[in-house]
């Protein structure tokens, strides 16, 4: 109201521009009454909606000038009235003209955009020959008379809009309230966001609430035309129900407008220039312009152009109108190609100078990404599938959407054969990507993208591992395991180099470490992949960090993906090389480095808006921390991770964070919070069962309760931890875990039974000890369960005992050490 009213202060001519049941009649009248000096003469209302010939709009607006029950407020009203039927031989614009010509006056013409042209005219007439005269406007679309100001009226804010609901909610039904609880609440919020925010269309499905919770209204906005007609009855019959809105603009549009706002509707999300003419022709343009200027297209600036896009309603309305005509097959065809082509086209650019804006651009275009991907699926249309899905592999990755990618990939694998169906098929050499050109994809090239589709649905199943343990899954995992052979093209990128997690899973360390040489090295002898070098360089480093008794520097390898990195401009690999460099440094205790190396790359993340990759850079961060002596700023730093992603749904940082934090509360004494963690941890962390990190859990719960001196627990949970470090993964991950765990039971086995078991205790420190990978550097939590686990049995053994039970413990085989427990 404030801003309008400076308009009218300023400008001859203002419009009230935007879509049916915006509310501009309702804000034009109010501020017409408080428009101050521009009406000092009176404020007169002429309704045009009623008329239908455009050559009566000036009779229209002198028979509201003199018609007393249409004056808001005003001087002479009365004489102007006498005027207005006194001379019947002058025309109805100049009877406009000399009555107005003298007074300082604003007139409003509402609802002038089925009879623009002659509003138009009007207006500028007037406003030409009577220089005091203000006219304030509403429409569907501008006048365009020279010096008009445009005052768009946008949907409500939901706020303001829950404050309608609520309001005309309270009238339907006495007593409503929005947020008297949290269902009602979320129901009343996704109303107003999905009815985008229109007063008219909020106020009818208030009046709903007669009959209906707000939890049935909203579940039925799909059929929104036939459950919002309810209106007043006081109003214009096209105010009276949604349909009847979106009827009127409708009407007012040619035959080519109809055609784009039709095909607009197979969008999700909005679209840009070139989508809008890929998929409404050639004629997009100018029909959009049209479109825009009518208030049924949503214009705003996004990216390095404008994007458009339909309220929910007007989407609705045209997608029926689509269906109507029978062009929906062909729109959703046309939407299709050209998503495929742009998802296909960009996926190259996310590895390289180009990655931010690539990254940008499929972010803004996601929701039609996976509108066209469905579609696909819809169809059975499996070429356009795996096109499409392979084309965001890495995007999925790099933006952590792992649980969604998961899902798809079950359904493109769903619409073709299993590529690893017994007897094992030997792949071929592939040396382009599957989506180098547009489908059809035939032979090799159709058989490697069915095996990628079924690689990327293996990786992004690292959190349901049970999934793989069943004897159908085993013999799949032999079958992906045989079907390539290291060092194959394919095998360099993704998603053909996720082979290597069916190997992982089977155990086999000695065939991994052979794929990963055999990578290196043909990325070194093929010209053009040096990115998929740096990949297979920064994935040998991660490997040797945790494998020190395999020949080989990570951080070399690490420095050397780190310079590929850095000269392709690629920032998300340079932050990974940089977080491979830092758990190298951090695997042979250099932690201040590991820390510098773990914040530039957090910062590279950052730059990336990689949140879920910041995160667990930052938890890592935390965690070298706690180990070079800073406690206070990595606890700190381990709080702030845990409180951004706490709600936040699958995290792999929230559970890092709280299990390193929980060890360093459980170091410094304070073993209540620790357990607390721990506590939250399970709770948060059962939507996914990650045998590895349940196996991390059930070793901190069990070094938290010996520390509480709940021995037998601990026991326990450290015998359900081992069965866990038996798993190939976790021999794979972490190959220095059954060590750590033996310590742990050693410590309450030294206090349980009132120490009768501390020779036991002994053995498994020497088996512990003896088991530790060679030059491994012991971790926190680590050294203080080996320090503890000591010191306990030194309380009850004396030195020759506590040494002869050490060196028998050393050499127990791991399956005699784990029968100690």
């Amino acid at each position: 109201m404030e801003a309008l009213r400076g308009d009218l202060a300023a400008a001859r001519l203002v419009t009230l521009l935007g879509p049916g049941g915006a509310g501009k009649t309702r804000l034009s009248q109010e501020a017409a009454e408080g428009a101050g000096e521009p009406a000092r003469d009176g404020a007169w209302l002429a309704e045009l909606a009623p008329v239908d010939d455009p050559g009566a709009v000036p009779e229209a607006v002198l028979t509201a000038l003199g018609a007393r029950e249409t004056v808001l407020y005003g001087a002479g009203a009365e004489e102007m009235r006498a005027v207005a039927v006194s001379d019947r031989q002058a025309t109805a614009v100049e009877r406009l003209v000399e009555h107005c010509g003298r007074r300082r006056m604003l007139i409003v013409l509402d609802n002038c955009e089925h009879v623009v042209d002659a509003a138009a005219r009007l207006a500028e007439e007037l406003l030409a020959r009577c220089p005091n005269l203000t006219v304030l406007a509403t429409s569907r679309e501008p006048l365009g008379v020279p010096g008009e100001l445009l005052r768009p009226v946008e949907p409500l804010p939901e706020p303001a809009a829950l404050r309608l609901l609520a309001d005309r909610g309270a009238a339907a039904r006495p007593g409503f309230r929005p947020d008297a609880d949290e269902e009602t609440a979320a129901a009343c919020a996704e109303i107003c966001r999905r009815l985008d925010g229109l007063p008219l269309a909020i106020e009818l499905a208030a009046a709903r609430l007669r009959m209906l919770t707000p939890r049935q209204i909203a579940d039925r906005l799909d059929d929104r035309f036939r459950l919002l007609t309810s209106g007043s009855r006081t109003v214009l019959p096209r105010q009276q129900t949604l349909r009847a809105v979106v009827d009127w603009s409708w009407e007012l549009l040619d035959e080519e407008e109809r055609k784009v706002l039709r095909r607009l509707s197979v969008f999700a999300g909005g679209c840009d220039l070139a989508a809008a003419e890929a998929v409404c022709g050639p004629a997009a343009l100018q029909a959009l312009g049209s479109l825009v200027d009518k208030s049924l297209v949503v214009a705003a600036p996004s990216g390095d152009g404008m994007r458009y896009r339909l309220l929910e309603t007007v989407a609705e309305y045209a997608g029926e109108r689509l269906d109507e005509t029978g062009g929906r097959t062909a729109a959703e065809r046309a939407h299709l190609t050209y998503y495929r082509e742009l998802a296909r086209t960009t996926d190259p650019l996310l590895r390289g100078p180009r990655q931010l804006a690539a990254i940008e651009r499929l972010e803004r275009e996601y929701e039609n990404l996976r509108t066209a991907l469905r579609h696909a699926i819809a169809e059975r249309d499996e070429q356009e599938a795996l096109s499409l899905s392979l084309s965001l592999v890495w995007y999925w990755q790099m933006r952590d959407l792992r649980v969604e990618a998961r899902n798809w990939f079950s359904e493109v694998m769903a619409l073709g054969p299993d590529p690893f169906a017994e007897p094992a098929r030997r792949a071929e050499p592939v040396w382009e990507r599957c989506t180098a050109a547009p489908p059809p994809m035939t032979g090799e090239v159709l058989a490697e993208a069915r095996r990628g589709v079924h690689l990327a649905h293996l990786a992004c199943m690292d959190t349901e591992l049970d999934a793989w343990q069943s004897p159908a899954a085993k013999r799949k995992l032999r079958v992906i395991a045989e079907t390539y052979e290291p060092g194959m093209p394919q095998t360099c990128f993704p998603p053909g180099l996720l082979w290597f997690f069916a190997v992982m899973l089977s155990g086999d360390m000695e065939r991994l470490r052979e794929i990963m040489d055999a990578s290196v090295r043909t990325c070194r002898e093929t010209p053009g992949y040096d990115w998929a070098l740096a990949g297979s360089l920064q994935m040998r480093a991660n490997f040797l960090a945790n494998r020190t008794e395999w020949a080989g520097d990570a951080t070399s390898d690490a420095d050397e993906a780190l310079e590929i990195y850095r000269r392709l401009g690629d920032a998300w690999g340079t932050a990974e090389a940089l977080a491979a460099r830092a758990e190298a440094r951090e695997r042979k205790g250099e932690f201040r480095l590991a820390a510098a190396d773990y914040r530039a790359a957090a910062r590279h993340a950052e730059r990336l808006g990689a949140h879920a990759q910041v995160d667990v850079l930052e938890a890592r961060l935390g965690s070298v921390l706690l180990e070079a002596g800073e406690g206070e700023e990595g606890e700190r730093i381990l709080c702030a991770v845990i409180d951004r992603t706490d709600g936040a749904g699958h995290s792999g940082a929230m559970p890092a964070a709280r299990l390193f934090l929980a060890g360093w509360l459980g170091m410094t004494g304070r073993t209540a919070e620790a357990r607390e963690q721990l506590r939250l941890l399970r709770e948060d962390f059962a939507i996914s069962h990650f045998i590895v990190f349940d196996a991390f859990i059930l070793a901190a719960e069990a070094w938290v309760a010996t520390l509480e001196d709940r021995h037998l627990e601990c026991l326990e949970k450290v015998r359900k931890s081992l069965e866990r470090a038996d798993d190939p993964l976790s021999a794979a991950i972490a190959p220095h875990m059954r060590s750590g765990y033996l310590t742990i039971a050693a410590m309450a086995l030294a206090r349980v039974d009132g120490g009768r078991r501390a020779a036991d205790a002994a053995r498994c420190i020497g088996a512990a000890d003896a088991m530790l990978p060679p030059e491994h550097v012991a971790m926190g939590l680590e050294r203080d369960a080996r320090a503890r686990a000591a010191g306990r049995v030194r309380e009850v053994l004396d030195a020759e005992a506590y040494e002869a039970a050490y060196h028998e413990g050393a050499g127990l085989s791991p399956r005699d050490a784990v029968a100690l427990v």
